[in-house]
């Protein structure tokens, strides 16, 4: 669902868009920590909101980093 926000945002068009692993942290809501693949040999770690249910809204795109590689760590950023 946040694919869209992160081409606009980072200026690109991913051939590939996968979800390798991720992390959550509860707030008003939750956070997501996600490492995406987004082509042969490059990935990305997205920061991504969701609200709680009852404020009915989608996942937020909130930041992401760039040039990471499959082995990085996934840290909270």
């Amino acid at each position: 669902q946040v694919k869209p926000q992160f081409e606009s945002q980072a200026n690109t068009a991913c051939v590939v868009f996968t979800a390798i692993v991720y992390k959550t942290q509860v707030v008003a809501g939750t956070i997501y920590f996600i490492k995406v693949q987004v082509s042969d040999d490059a990935y990305a770690h997205l920061k991504v909101f969701q609200s709680l249910p009852h404020e009915n809204q989608g996942p937020t795109l909130v930041s992401f980093q760039t040039g990471k590689t499959r082995d990085d760590p996934l840290t909270y950023f």
